[in-house]
């Protein structure tokens, strides 16, 4: 494979696996790409515009060598695709995970998580409020999750955290190789002062908390569609 199509595969290997196992006939995931498909596209459009942003501010950027060269304004056409695979991903491993696993996080426990993440996250994120990557995405974070915890009292996220422990496997890999392990230059480039400077092993310790803030914006949707729909089929 040539290099500049690097980006690219890591896209299409995300997806295709949940992608082919979606039509699973015992618990057929493609019966809520109707409401999949929103609860991806709305968290995208917003992601997509902070990326444009930071990459215009040069907090991250894109080594080209790893990109076929098609271009949306700032962004390599594989990172757009990035906000579509990977959810996708994800999503379908949340609904996966918590169909093949009966146990459930109890509440009081979910709400001490909940409320332990919000006021590290705030904490943090108002601390290094001058490293724009750690400050919005803690902030943002914390903001989220205390919607959750104290205005939409949601039920999920209790599965929420379950499944990102199971997600982390697959991001750590995907990740990994797009900050740098196994090649000879990073995908994605950041601009370390704009960071906590902490890395797991290639990946800045804040792309965890994006990935979650992304992830929970898209079950958020997802079970909220859902919800409002009455579905009531059950999940792969």
């Amino acid at each position: 494979m040539k290099e500049n199509y690097l980006y690219l595969a890591v896209d299409f290997f995300s997806i295709i696996f949940p992608f082919l196992f979606s039509f699973y006939s015992k618990a057929n995931f493609s019966k809520k790409w109707r409401y999949l498909w929103v609860a991806i596209l709305i968290p995208a459009i917003l992601f997509i515009g902070w990326d444009e942003w930071f990459t215009r501010m040069g907090i991250w950027g894109f080594t080209p060598r790893y990109l076929t060269g098609i271009y949306v304004s700032s962004l390599p056409v594989e990172e757009i695709l990035f906000f579509i695979c990977i959810p996708y991903a994800c999503v379908f491993t949340y609904e996966a995970v918590n169909y093949l696993i009966t146990w459930r996080l109890s509440g009081k426990y979910t709400n001490l998580i909940t409320d332990l993440l919000t006021a590290a996250m705030l904490l943090l994120g108002s601390i290094h409020y001058t490293k724009w990557y750690t400050a919005v995405t803690f902030i943002l974070l914390a903001l989220f999750l205390a919607l959750h915890r104290w205005v939409w009292k949601s039920g999920y996220l209790g599965k929420f955290y379950v499944a990102f422990i199971f997600i982390l496997i697959p991001f750590f890999i995907v990740n990994g190789i797009l900050t740098g392990t196994g090649i000879e230059e990073q995908v994605v480039w950041y601009n370390d002062a704009e960071n906590l400077g902490i890395r797991m092993g290639t990946i800045p310790v804040e792309d965890t908390f994006y990935g979650m803030l992304l992830l929970l914006m898209n079950v958020s949707v997802f079970e909220y569609l859902q919800k409002k729909k009455g579905h009531t089929a059950p999940s792969p």
